[in-house]
């Protein structure tokens, strides 16, 4: 398959990647290192405005929208212990306190800690400390699972005690974009706050010699509000109505510069160096940077998914998300986000573009991925990394983005975050995965891949499950479908360097959007369609997940957990015979 993934169009690659410069994106940079680019501020509507002028004067197409988004922005938080005052951030959706603040007693939670943000989605609760009508004090990182659990479990607020000596901005709802009649009603309703390790080691000091109680202040602002959402399209030759749609967020905590202005840089200039060759471009390329991704909990991506979900659906080759890269000190590409059907491709171009080695890892419930139950095959989230001994000998802890510089979401993200190297190496990924993906004749997806993680997740599963559920019928539908896909490989291998407009090619593009709307969603959503999955950790073939659970069930819940399974199993059986009938249904045609 590697010929698959290589150019088709070396000219094309060559021409884009030698107009790659730093010019264009580090003068983003520097315009943006002096805007806090809160979602619904001026600062933002300026960083939005910035990049529409350049958009122009560039000559590039483009849609300036402006949604209403359902957000919560913190204010002012602080934590009282007695007659001390302590340094305190409120995350996102956290619930504003009466002036007079939320007291309550505190209780000691121990056993896990939130710390990459993947981890933010999920945790494993570890403790039966009874927390009802208490202040829970938690070490980690207040993510949507941590807080939504020991909301549910009583307690009356929440503290976090972040790993080091800052305390990093959050987000802690569970919903995923603006809330609709299915999921409003899992919004926070306590308050929470985060503070440092030198503080929360003296908290839980104070804790250790007897009863302690908190009192905490929290102050948001939340509501509906008119948010920018710029979408450049540079239109290609041959199907135009075919396209990628590459993105990123440039709301920032504080100025942000690693999360994400490097990205908002990174889209200008592949929007100026694709719209400089586009003649030679056989599809289209569309380039969206969102609002509301950190006090919306990814607002402007899920609204874009929303109000174009159909159009996304019938003609959306892929979606790449755009998130931190090159950052200080970030030469590695290791547990990159990446779908399965698309991890060979991604470690090709990596490959052909820096000559650096290449990991994937499956794609979390974060980072604008606001598009699985779309049912579109993705690839990346955050990028380039700092080497696992570096970060060691640096002593950072582990964080989500900025190349793993522990100034994530905090004051001191600021420009010597990015990195002028780096960030032109990742440039070169980018470029040449989007040249690829919008150039080669057939897209560059292997689901044989998605395949083989699929039985190793129904092995797991029914191992797990044992006589408490039949996973046969799933089994043998997974079995067809290999099979129908090996003859439809089989079947493309001479249409790799044919015409992008040939109608076998054609076909089998056809049926591989066809496969990744059938098989990504019964792997990432258990909503359904055009529905929003929570903020939380969804394990594969999430339908047959509570297998691993089956074995402590008893009674009744033993019993439904078998009924939820069968008809887990159908769905999956179901999705895998549909499949297999795209793949054979394509072969006719090609």
């Amino acid at each position: 398959m590697q010929t698959l993934y290589e150019s088709k169009n070396d000219a094309l690659e060559s021409a884009l990647l030698g107009a790659l410069a730093p010019d264009e994106p580090w003068a983003l940079l520097e315009r943006f290192a002096s805007l806090v680019r809160e979602s619904s501020s001026d600062d933002e509507r300026a960083a939005f405005q910035y990049i529409a002028d350049r958009l122009s004067a560039l000559g590039i197409p483009h849609t300036m929208h402006m949604p209403e988004l359902f957000l919560s922005v913190p204010v002012r938080a602080s934590l009282a212990v007695g007659d001390k005052s302590y340094r305190a951030k409120t995350p996102a959706f956290s619930i504003s306190t009466p002036a007079s603040g939320i007291s309550g007693e505190c209780v000691r939670i121990e056993g896990f800690a939130a710390g990459r943000s993947a981890d933010f989605f999920d945790f494993t609760p570890l403790s039966d400390v009874d927390v009802t009508g208490k202040i829970v004090v938690v070490d980690g990182f207040g993510g949507p699972p941590p807080v939504w659990y020991f909301q549910n479990k009583g307690a009356k607020g929440a503290i976090f005690i972040n790993p080091g000596v800052d305390i990093h901005w959050g987000i802690c709802t569970t919903i995923w974009g603006a809330p609709d009649l299915d999921n409003y009603q899992r919004q926070p309703d306590i308050p929470v706050l985060s503070i440092n390790r030198p503080d929360g080691n003296e908290l839980l000091a104070l804790m250790a010699q007897g009863t302690v109680t908190a009192t905490l202040h929290t102050q948001l602002k939340e509501g509906w509000f008119a948010c920018p959402c710029l979408v450049a399209e540079i239109e290609g030759a041959i199907e135009p109505e075919r396209f990628a749609l590459v993105h990123g967020h440039v709301d920032s905590w504080d100025v942000g510069i690693g999360d994400n202005a490097v990205g908002n840089a990174t889209l200008l200039e592949l929007a100026r160096i694709f719209h400089q060759n586009r003649e030679g471009l056989a599809r289209s390329l569309r380039i969206a940077w969102w609002s509301g991704h950190s006090t919306g909990r990814y607002g402007a991506s899920t609204w874009y998914a929303d109000a174009y979900g159909l159009e996304l659906a019938r003609n959306c080759i892929a979606q790449m998300n755009i998130d931190s890269p090159g950052c200080r000190w970030a030469t590695e590409y290791r547990g990159v986000t990446i779908m399965s059907e698309a991890e060979a491709f991604a470690a090709q171009a990596v490959q052909d573009a820096t000559g650096f080695g290449f990991s994937g890892e499956r794609p979390h419930q974060a980072g604008d991925y606001s598009f699985n139950n779309i049912g579109i095959s993705s690839l990346f989230m955050l990028l380039s990394s700092m080497p696992l001994a570096k970060a060691e000998a640096m002593g950072y802890y582990s964080v989500g983005g900025c190349g793993a510089n522990i100034a994530w979401h905090t004051e001191n993200d600021t420009m010597e975050i990015a990195d002028k190297d780096n960030l032109m190496r990742d440039l070169r990924v980018y470029a040449t995965s989007l040249q690829r993906l919008l150039n080669n004749p057939l897209h560059p997806y292997d689901f044989r891949a998605l395949t083989v993680e699929f039985k190793d997740t129904l092995d797991s599963y029914a191992a797990a499950a044992g006589e408490d559920a039949d996973f046969a019928p799933a089994y043998a539908a997974l079995a067809d479908l290999d099979a129908a896909l090996a003859q439809l490989h089989a079947a493309a291998e001479g249409l790799a360097d044919g015409a992008v407009a040939a109608a076998g090619v054609r076909a089998y593009n056809d049926a591989l959007l066809a496969l990744a709307r059938e098989l990504v969603p019964i792997n990432f959503t258990r909503q359904g369609r055009f529905r929003n999955e929570p903020a939380m950790r969804v394990p594969a073939l999430p339908d047959l997940a509570p297998a691993l659970d089956i074995a402590d069930a008893d009674g009744h819940l033993r019993r439904v957990t078998q009924t939820h399974l069968l008809r887990g199993v159908n769905r999956v059986a179901w999705s895998f015979e549909t499949s297999a009938n795209i793949a054979r249904a394509a072969l006719e045609k090609m």
